[in-house]
């Protein structure tokens, strides 16, 4: 309550004049009245302006209102990484609505389980996924209006689904739509779904002040100068591209869609749009490097930040990345922070440091974003920090503006998440000296055996040293001596040709013996649609073994 003695609360309030609800379509507006001509967005053969981005995302807006959409009604996406996908990132939450991306890899039932959870009032939905979303839409209890959305830089034969097609839909819309700003900034701007591995998938609710502070922050971290060139090999659905649609905006940037993460579209893009930025999991950085000498294109010189999450680069790919042209940063962050909210932030002293401890601190997941109010590493039962010696286990905990609303009508699962006043991550890590924090593994990957604690990470940190290796991961198989011991899963380099001996053998060499894999099967590993190993996958597998 204002004390209205005193002179620094009295008469000083909120009004229009002086406060404004912070929320990143704002970034558009301001892009379009600038810098009108810049190219935004590049697909294919197609180049769109920010004043026609603009434009098209009023266009969405007027469209949907006119449907009957607006606040907090829900527009479900099922799109790649096409304008539209960046188009839905202004036009939805413009209404008031809530943006709601699909991963384009799951199957029917889970997607209509999210299409209900989330009472989608609109489906837009690309041609090529039309089999699956037919069936999803057969399975769900809701009945939303359905668009398709016809790519004709890359035609596809998928069967139409909805009542009308995405370019009728946007030019029955107003360009010049009076849209507004959210009453509070408080008010969902997005819904992104957990993996759901072990149930349903819960639904992380994003509010406009953390999409516009993550967004901010992500070109800080970035160093993004103006007019950076962005080429899309994150996939949009995934915690709204690591909020990179609307960070763009704030630099009048280009965004290069890329429909599919392949190999000879990366290099021609890097090549050809003058690239300067790309995000993505390991298995982009394995796409690039592995690549055909014939796809491969010259860089002229120039160096291509890369911003890589999950399990940390091995010594040997950050090496090729390096000698390729890519300065890889290595990020971290769940879907329940916006994506990316910690980063290891490079010191230009250690660049003097010898390679492997170059890479040993690379390695790290580092320090907190600019965005995040906190970053700990907490003793899960006292809640008390861990010491900051690099070795003691405790769990990596968030805290700020950047930690989503909570689960969507899950309000138990809410509560269990920001127990104590913290969002727990479920990650286990450590605390280093220096205040960089350094995952060790997810609580349900580390393998006990014997009473000892292994962690799947530094394992596999061994088997990616090891020249044929191409990737690796490690889970816990059940054993009736030790309880548990570790599994090795191994993906083998093209041409490589070694036995199962070998690479316990060379395990043995850097590891304390009861952390050398006691089995070793080589396939190719599963793998979800960022990228990510699917380990849940993996431990059904080495129960068979």
């Amino acid at each position: 309550m204002a004390d209205n003695g005193n002179p620094f609360t009295r008469d000083l309030d909120k009004v229009q004049a002086n406060y404004t609800p912070l929320s990143p379509l704002s970034f558009l507006a301001r892009a379009a009245a600038v810098f009108p001509e810049h190219t935004a967005i590049v697909h294919g053969r197609q180049r769109v302006s920010y004043a026609e981005f603009y434009a098209r995302s009023r266009r969405l807006a007027s469209a949907l209102a006119a449907r009957g959409i607006g606040k907090n009604d829900t527009v479900t996406v099922m799109l790649s990484n096409t304008p539209p996908m960046l188009e839905a990132h202004y036009g939805v939450p413009m209404t008031g609505a809530v943006l709601h991306s699909l991963n384009t890899r799951l199957d029917a039932a889970v997607l209509a389980f999210q299409l209900d959870h989330a009472e989608s009032k609109v489906v837009i939905t690309d041609r090529e996924f039309a089999p699956v979303m037919k069936e999803a839409l057969a399975l769900a209890k809701v009945s939303p209006l359905v668009i398709d959305y016809d790519d004709l830089e890359f035609p596809q034969t998928g069967e139409l689904l909805g009542e009308i097609g995405y370019e009728d839909f946007v030019a029955s819309g107003d360009p010049d739509f009076a849209w507004q700003l959210p009453a509070d900034e408080w008010d969902a701007i997005s819904l992104n779904y957990t993996s759901g591995t072990t149930g349903n998938p819960k639904g992380v609710v994003y509010h406009h002040r953390g999409a516009y502070l993550l967004a901010q922050a992500n070109v800080l971290t970035a160093s993004m100068a103006r007019h950076p060139v962005y080429l899309w090999t994150l996939p949009m659905f995934h915690c709204n591209g690591w909020c990179f649609p609307w960070s763009l905006s704030l630099v009048a940037g280009t965004h290069v869609c890329l429909r599919w993460v392949r190999a000879k579209q990366i290099w021609e893009a890097l090549a050809e749009e003058g690239v300067t930025h790309l995000c993505g999991a390991p298995i982009v950085m394995s796409t690039v490097l592995n690549a055909p000498d014939e796809e491969k294109r010259d860089l002229d010189g120039r160096i291509v930040e890369f911003f890589t999450a999950a399990a940390p680069p091995p010594e040997a790919v950050l090496a090729a990345m390096k000698e390729a042209g890519f300065n890889v940063t290595h990020l971290y962050g769940l879907t329940e922070v916006y994506g990316p909210a910690v980063v290891n932030d490079w010191k230009r002293e250690w660049d003097d440091r010898p390679a492997a401890e170059q890479a040993a601190l690379k390695a790290r997941q580092g320090v907190r974003y600019v965005a995040l109010e906190d970053l700990a590493v907490l003793d899960p039962q006292t809640m008390q920090p861990v010491p900051a010696d690099g070795e003691t286990l405790g769990e990596v905990m968030f805290r700020g503006n950047v930690v989503m609303k909570g689960y969507l009508k899950n309000p138990e699962a809410t509560a269990e998440a920001f127990s104590g006043g913290w969002f727990h991550s479920g990650d286990l890590g450590v605390m280093h000296e220096d205040g960089y924090i350094q995952l060790k593994d997810r609580s349900k990957d580390i393998i006990i055996s014997g009473g000892e604690n292994i962690s799947s990470i530094e394992v596999e940190d061994v088997l990616f040293k090891h020249r044929d290796v191409m990737a690796a991961a490690v889970v816990a198989r059940p054993d009736d001596k030790w309880g548990e011991t570790p599994c090795a899963f191994v993906e083998l380099r093209p041409g490589a040709s070694v036995g199962a001996e070998e690479i316990i053998e060379f395990c043995r060499e850097r590891l304390a013996r009861f952390k050398v894999p006691r089995h070793v099967v080589f396939t190719e590993l599963p793998k979800t649609s960022t990228g990510k190993i699917q380990k849940f996958v993996l431990r059904e597998m080495a129960r068979k073994v």
